[in-house]
């Protein structure tokens, strides 16, 4: 079925390509589809339908032919007629049972007339049978098949910006992108096909002329270094702003435009006529693009369906390649301006016959083809006349009507309205900065295409800033290029309105007589437009049906809901390459060379212990631990938030967003932090240092930082107190220098009096630390004495290493975040999200100290009180394994269990090796929560452990290491 070779042919004859499809193997070329590949191969039949199995060949060849999917390998769900063929493909139908020949699903059309419109509903309304339905739905439906355990595909994104994007290169693209260009402008092209030109490449009717002006066009935009033309990649939606993803085979380019010119063109509409679903029953533009595009003979006798110029053009291509017209059928009463075309066909001894139409095409022996088209004249009342004749052809091409590509239009906020001059609905109202041009503008004719397209061009440029508006609306096209009623009934049906979904005419009777005669109901009860094309060659019969049924213009009855995705767009375009987004303090080379082995704090990697040659994980962890208890230690900390709040009113805000008081703390002493939301739930705690009456310096917890300092500003934007909320996370670095001998080692690197007296227990202190301006606070989250020091970022190297050095001779031993909260869990302290949860108040976890309800007013305070009146349901307590103990050990989440029932979890367990036995923490029901009692927690096995509940903090609980030096 290849034709000779001709210039301007899309496939590479030099390169042939080998493929398997159902099991047999075909060759093809490069530049091909699937689907012109087996056309081309003479292979019929493509794929079956969704509902009734029915053999489906090509329609139209233009990324809508939903009956064409194919499973390849781990891919379901090839589009056949626009994916690239390529070497090695092993191609199956999808929705087959038992192959696309022995298809044991076609049997479902003899029993037709049990499943009617709304089938599906009306199935589940009877609960009975309601389990068998369901199964047997799920068994039938569904297309290619997912295979969970194919490889991961990474697709990147990309971003770009133009000043004109213009969808579509076509004629009227094309001509837009030049105009555009021409003022000033920088314009992209985008153009879902492999080669740009659009209609003006393959709808010729044998006229060199346009060729020529194509090529001419062509020519032009290749030379115009202003424009960008972006094949096999189409804009699969509009968002705010003129933003529209672009999406090719292989990734997803968000584009920003200054404005956007529409030029998607229309999709060519199929008649409606018994048994219209035949393989070889095509749409003119399918035939066309086989023909020009690749090189395929699309059947060797045609009989042509035509209500516009574009048949008449198809049918003289038909001719020019070699394929025989049987006849050139009208369904109007004369040729209009076509009839120059018509002469040409009666010429070469084409029977022409007006006022006609096709009743029904006939099938072949084997139900897979067509034998013949029979043919009637049509009746005043559109209906056919009785008088039918049988005329011998193996395919027919339709080319009735158009309707325009307006998804996108829609999406951008449109407002469109029904044109009976063009039989479509055309732009009324178009946003601010979008345009639109050529059949989606409901211009038809080639040079009155081209000449809307300048004019929409220079309007988008001039939108985007860029020369003056030039050009005036078109006037109405002569005559319409779509015809109002292509549909032909049938006593017997079989002809179908969606190919998708394989609705009938009859069924769009049934829905609107049973009361579905709204558009959006309609779709929604028949599921028409709701298959893989979205209702691209169905949504305008089935809005002329409704208006008919209904007794309603087209315009009273409207059109469905475009939503984006405009085409289909793979999964895998959508989620991107894997992505986490990662952040790394200004000492991360520094623990990189101390062995450093990583865990993922929140957006931070952070370092879990530090690895020793020859040593486990577990005993590096515990070295650590006893390096901070018996001499010292350093760790990072710049991963806390790190925020100031500077104004007159910056302790009244504090006061405001945190439980405890902070107008009558002293400048130069800190205090400990606790943040509630609304619902009295804790949130996130920190310390609160304050550096001058109208200045203060604070810290939040390292998952918490960004969510909290975008919670604060929020919160002064609404209460608007003169103060200022400043986020130091990322510029400053922080560490600990914690152990009995951090005094010692800091004395030597700065001048300011360390002592007891001098800087007590939660002091805070601006002055220098190896020469490097810094904030020390005497704080301690690891319950020894220390000293947390901030300073700039980039001074954070030279801080840690000046630490290290002058640590060295007293031991000194970085420690990671293992490390860091098993010295916390024996000082008792929590760890907000891990110790509590979504529904934890500060009264379960002990915290009653530090929530000061004489205030006027803090956060959650309201909920805090009423919560305060009614008898707790949970507390955190203590517990210990006694010393020795040597059996199974509860893990955190592990369950307490009480009389059979469930009486509180396990939220922190670790060894301690200063106390000599196992320590945890845990919620409890209060009547549990006593000091000394006895509980049992549930292991992962099942087997049950018991443990002491026991007073915190475990280690030191009178806290004199903190404040007495060692």
């Amino acid at each position: 079925m290849r034709l000779p070779a001709t210039s301007g042919e899309w496939i590479d004859r030099s390169a042939p390509i080998e493929f398997k499809f159902e099991g047999r193997t075909y060759t093809g070329y490069a530049g091909d589809t699937v689907s012109s590949a087996l056309w081309g191969a003479d292979v019929r039949v493509l794929g079956r339908s969704f509902k009734y199995h029915r053999p489906r060949g090509v329609l139209s060849l233009a990324n809508h032919d939903t009956n064409a999917l194919h499973q390849w390998g781990d891919q379901p769900n090839v589009r056949a007629d626009v994916v690239p063929l390529q070497a090695g493909m092993d191609l199956t139908a999808v929705n087959t049972f038992g192959g696309l020949d022995g298809d044991k699903g076609r049997v479902l059309g003899r029993f037709a007339r049990f499943l009617p419109v709304g089938f599906y509903y009306k199935a589940f309304h009877t609960k009975r049978l309601f389990p068998m339905w369901e199964r047997m739905f799920r068994a039938m439906t569904g297309l290619g098949k997912v295979d969970l355990n194919s490889p991961t595909r990474r697709t990147p994104k990309a971003y770009d910006f133009c000043d004109v994007l213009v969808i579509g290169a076509g004629p009227s693209g094309l001509s837009a992108a030049l105009a555009a260009a021409a003022q000033g402008a920088e314009v992209v092209v985008v153009d879902e096909n492999a080669r740009a030109g659009g209609s003006a490449g393959y709808q010729i009717g044998n006229d060199p002329a346009r060729v020529e002006l194509l090529t001419g066009l062509m020519a032009q935009v290749s030379a115009n270094p202003r424009i960008r033309v972006l094949t096999s990649t189409y804009a699969a939606g509009y968002y705010k702003d003129h933003w529209l993803p672009l999406v090719s085979a292989e990734r997803m380019l968000k584009m920003r435009a200054g404005s956007v010119v529409v030029a998607s063109g229309g999709f060519e509409q199929p008649a409606v006529f018994r048994y219209n679903d035949l393989p070889g029953i095509m749409l003119a533009s399918a035939a066309q693009r086989l023909m020009h595009r690749y090189g395929v003979k699309p059947m060797q006798r045609a009989l042509v369906l035509v209500a516009n110029a574009d048949g008449y053009r198809a049918a003289l291509d038909l001719l020019a390649r070699g394929v025989t017209v049987a006849a050139v059928v009208d369904l109007r009463a004369d040729a209009g301006m076509a009839a120059p075309l018509a002469r040409q066909l009666r010429d070469a001894k084409v029977e022409v016959l007006m006022s006609s139409c096709v009743v029904e095409a006939v099938p072949g022996a084997d139900g897979a083809s067509v034998a013949a088209a029979r043919v009637g004249a049509v009746q005043a009342d559109g209906s056919p006349a009785a008088s039918l004749r049988d005329i011998a052809c193996d395919g027919i091409l339709m080319s009735v009507g158009w309707a325009p590509a307006a998804n996108l239009l829609y999406q951008a906020g449109t407002r469109m309205r029904f044109d009976r001059a063009v039989e479509q609905f055309v732009p009324d109202v178009l946003p601010d900065g979008v345009f639109a041009c050529g059949r989606v503008n409901g211009v038809h004719e080639l040079s009155r295409r081209m000449a809307d397209g300048t004019r929409a061009g220079s309007h988008a440029a001039a939108a985007a800033g860029f020369g003056e508006a030039v050009g005036s609306a078109l006037a109405p096209e002569v005559e319409s290029p779509s015809h109002p009623w292509p549909i032909v009934a049938h006593p017997e049906g079989k002809n179908f309105v969606d190919f998708d979904e394989d609705l009938q005419l009859k069924d769009f009777h049934n829905a609107v007589q049973e009361g579905f005669d709204n558009i959006e109901l309609l779709k929604r009860y028949s599921t028409v437009g709701m298959g893989p094309s979205q209702g691209k060659h169905s949504n305008m019969n089935g809005l002329r049906i409704l208006a008919r049924l209904s007794g309603k213009e087209p315009q009273q009855v409207g059109t469905t809901t475009a939503r984006p995705f405009y085409h289909p767009v793979p999964m895998a375009i959508l989620a991107g390459r894997g992505f986490n987004p990662e952040r790394r303090t200004p000492l991360h080379s520094r623990h990189e060379a101390l062995g450093a082995k990583w865990m993922p704090a929140g957006v931070w990697q952070r370092p879990e212990f530090y690895q020793v040659a020859g040593k486990a994980r577990l005993d590096c962890i515990r070295e650590e631990v006893a390096a901070v208890r018996g001499g010292l230690g350093l760790i990072d900390v710049g991963t806390l938030g790190k925020l100031e709040v500077i104004g007159p009113q910056a302790a009244e805000f504090l006061e405001r967003v945190y439980t405890s008081n902070y107008a009558n703390l002293k400048v130069g002493m800190t205090r400990y932090a606790v943040m509630c939301d609304e619902s009295g739930v804790v949130i996130d705690d920190g310390v609160v240092a304050r550096l001058a009456e109208d200045h203060f310096y604070f810290t939040t917890t390292t998952s918490g930082a960004a969510t909290i300092y975008r919670e604060l500003s929020r919160l002064n934007t609404m209460w608007g107190l003169d103060c200022g909320i400043v986020n130091h996370t990322g510029a400053f670095a922080a560490m600990n220098l914690a152990g009995p001998r951090s005094r010692e080692v800091l004395a030597t690197l700065t001048t300011t009096d360390l002592s007891a007296a001098a800087f007590p227990y939660l002091a805070v202190r601006e002055c220098t630390v190896a020469d490097i301006p810094a904030r020390l606070m005497r704080v301690g989250f690891v319950g020894e004495w220390g000293y947390e020091i901030h300073v700039p970022a980039r001074f954070g190297g030279a801080l840690w290493d000046a630490l290290m050095a002058a640590g060295a001779a007293h031991g000194v031993r970085p420690f990671g975040v293992e490390a860091q909260r098993l010295l916390r869990l024996e000082k008792g302290h929590i760890i907000i999200g891990q110790d509590t949860d979504g529904l934890t108040t500060p009264l379960e976890v002990g915290m009653g100290w530090a929530v000061k309800m004489a205030k006027p007013f803090f956060v959650g305070q309201r909920s805090l009180k009423a919560i305060a009146s009614k008898k707790l349901k949970q507390q955190l307590a203590g517990f210990t394994l006694p010393p020795g103990y040597s059996g199974g050990v509860p893990l955190e989440c592990n369950l307490v269990i009480a009389d059979g029932d469930i009486a509180g979890r396990v939220t922190s367990i670790a060894w301690s090796a200063a106390l000599g036995r196992h320590i945890g923490l845990v919620f409890l029901r209060p009547d549990l929560a006593t000091v000394g009692s006895k509980v049992s927690v549930r292991l992962t096995d099942g087997s049950m452990v018991e443990v002491e509940v026991s007073a915190t903090p475990f280690y030191d609980p009178e806290n004199m290491k903190q404040k007495e030096a060692v």
